[in-house]
């Protein structure tokens, strides 16, 4: 029985929804986090009598054939790219962009690697790094003298040094754009790469060429929403149930047929 094959590929998809939703909801609390969502596709139809197909000698058309489907499948685990909320923090490093764009970071093997997670530190050499040691691009450098330090809407860090009483520039954050966020590759660590699929990178200043501006001492919460991750684990639950059920219909059919006699 063919109900038996596509019940199972309709369990494996809300499996596998149910994993895309745990995720998101692991990550609640992670920053600069973007939710995922699991979209399905039928699979290939059997056709048993073809739509327009001729029924008699005189031209006259089958109406509407007759199709048979094969299940589900996964099609693609979309991530939603919109805004997470901004959270004070009160630490001068601490970054958001409020609007597009990501930060670069500068992976060990020399990659360039983009998140939208500005909890910035200092190293021992005064670099600007994420939270694993990996520079920012481009590279600013605060002294150990620094004091006061300021980040502008537009990337311009800024300091003063010892007791001078102007301020010295350190350097400019810039953003990076693409034509397809949501076909950056997550890689773990908050950071993502660039692939065919998200088109190349377009380094722009904040606040530029639709970029967004950026807001000190603020970080990007994730736009996990909650309620709305329970309600869809909720559905897939269902889902799964209602598959699960046409399987134990299809064994009691064949079950009904084996004691024909």
């Amino acid at each position: 029985m063919k109900s038996l094959h596509t019940a199972s590929t309709g369990m494996m998809a809300q499996q596998l929804n149910v994993e895309v939703i745990s995720n998101n909801i692991a990550n609640m609390r992670t920053t600069g986090y973007k939710r995922q969502r699991a979209e399905f596709q039928d699979l290939l139809y059997q056709n048993l009598r073809r739509g327009g197909s001729s029924s008699s000698a005189n031209g006259s058309t089958v109406p509407s054939g007759i199709q048979v489907g094969a299940g589900v499948k996964t099609g693609a685990t979309y991530r939603i790219m919109t805004q997470g909320g901004l959270s004070p923090t009160d630490k001068a490093l601490d970054v958001a962009i409020r609007g597009e764009g990501f930060f670069q970071v500068e992976m060990p093997n020399g990659q360039t690697a983009y998140t939208r997670d500005g909890t910035f530190e200092r190293d021992s050499e005064g670099n600007m790094v994420t939270l694993d040691g990996y520079k920012l691009v481009p590279n600013i450098i605060i002294p150990e003298n620094a004091r006061d330090i300021s980040i502008s809407v537009d990337g311009m860090v800024e300091a003063f040094l010892d007791d001078d009483t102007a301020v010295t520039n350190m350097g400019q954050i810039t953003l990076s754009r693409f034509a397809n966020k949501a076909g950056l590759e997550a890689i773990g660590d908050n950071l993502l790469l660039e692939t065919p699929s998200s088109g190349a990178a377009n380094t722009v200043i904040a606040t530029n060429e639709g970029a967004g501006s950026l807001l000190q001492k603020y970080i990007e919460q994730s736009n996990v929403n909650a309620v709305q991750e329970i309600s869809d684990l909720i559905a897939a639950q269902r889902a799964y149930e209602m598959n699960s059920k046409v399987i134990t219909v299809s064994d009691e059919m064949m079950s009904i047929t084996a004691r024909l006699k």
